[in-house]
């Protein structure tokens, strides 16, 4: 099984690296190094101030795009099993003060909106953790008054979804807020990180690399992206993020059960003749071109991986995403020293035992982000 584009063979590696000159590849393999790198924070205690707190909530402000998404993705995993609540909204709501906690993460640290959110929550009293660049406004405005998670390890913004994430997870485990086994630890989630990327790596075959598989047969088709769940739909707009940004490729991004409402429309239309010739087809007296089916891609975890896969039944091209310890494939020790170059930590092999549904919809982004690199690569439509 090989990519099918006449530029670029997605087996040979060489080539694959020698046509990565903006370094999209190395971008989507540091998720791993950005959650290692919130980790060391927390142990160098740069949100002591939080810690053992038990606020009355917790409010997660951002300014969109990626950092937006990961506060959609903790909100619906981790708000249902958590000890308080946790709300996402685009500004600090009225009723915030002294016994909450207010997160304001973004990439911009001149954004009106995050500079306005911090004063916001300070002059209320509010506990103010900021998650972007410690520079500018921003951090004029926090400057002792609020504790700060810079990103350290340099990447481009489209790639920032696993720092925001990352930060959002050691906020809460930071909290004295009976938990539970909502939140993975932080070291485990980076180790787990960087074994999907070594899957992912170029030197992997398309046949054993999840990321050049999807990227393959994300190639030249109309794509829909669903999740199963709230949070599996929000990282769904994550994956048409990253191919859009990153591969500048087109995709929809929906519930699983709008999209089954609307699989007539997904179908395409007309059959696939295989007399049909685009050449000589004249609609006015062959009635309209046949349309190729949009691809379905859902994003599903291991606890509903079962029945989400016998809803797919309805779909006429659908594929289920999922990413269990179960699926992963026997190591492979290929990669020697050049291997913490990818992902910033040498792997020894695939994660071991049940992931938790965090853990699960990390893996799922790094997949995703990888396979949009490479679409890139190969020049995804």
């Amino acid at each position: 099984m090989t990519a099918p584009s006449p530029l670029l063979d997605l087996d040979d590696a060489v080539s694959v690296a020698a046509a990565d000159t903006e370094g999209a590849m190395r971008a989507a393999a540091l998720g791993g190094a950005q959650v290692r790198s919130v980790a060391e924070a927390v142990a160098e205690g740069l949100i002591d101030r939080v810690r053992d707190m038990r606020p009355r909530s917790v409010v997660l402000v951002t300014s969109g795009g990626r950092a937006a998404r990961a506060a959609s993705v903790l909100e619906a995993s981790v708000g249902p099993h958590f000890g308080l609540p946790i709300v996402h909204a685009p500004v600090v709501p009225p009723w915030v003060g002294s016994l909450d906690v207010v997160v304001v993460a973004g990439d911009d640290a001149g954004d009106p909106r995050l500079l306005a959110a911090a004063d916001s929550a300070l002059r209320r009293g509010a506990e103010l953790v900021v998650v972007a660049p410690d520079e500018g406004p921003l951090r004029a405005a926090a400057a002792g008054r609020g504790a700060v998670l810079a990103p350290r390890v340099r990447t481009s913004d489209r790639n920032g979804f696993l720092r925001y994430l990352a930060a959002g997870l050691a906020v809460l485990g930071s909290l004295d807020s009976g938990r539970g086994e909502a939140l993975p630890d932080l070291a485990g989630l980076a180790d787990v990180l960087d074994g999907e990327a070594t899957r992912n790596h170029p030197s992997a075959e398309v046949f054993h690399n999840p990321a050049k598989s999807l990227a393959v047969r994300f190639q030249n088709r109309r794509v829909v992206v669903a999740g199963d769940s709230a949070a599996t739909t929000a990282l769904a707009g994550h994956a048409t993020d990253m191919l859009l940004c990153g591969a500048g490729t087109s995709a929809a991004a929906a519930g699983l059960s709008d999209v089954l409402a609307s699989a007539a429309l997904l179908s395409g239309a007309g059959d696939l003749s295989p007399g049909y010739d685009p050449i000589f087809h004249d609609e006015e007296l062959d009635g309209p071109a046949p349309v190729t089916p949009a691809r379905v891609f859902v994003l599903a975890t291991a606890q509903s991986r079962t029945t989400t896969s016998r809803r797919l039944a309805a779909l006429a091209d659908a594929e289920l995403v999922t990413a269990a310890a179960d699926e992963e494939l026997a190591p492979v020790d290929r990669f020697g020293t050049g291997d913490s170059e990818m992902t910033g930590r040498a792997v020894s092999g695939p994660a071991q035992g049940e992931r938790t549904e965090m853990e699960q919809l990390a893996v799922l982004a790094v997949r995703l982000e990888m396979a949009a690199a490479y679409l890139r690569l190969i020049g995804g439509r």
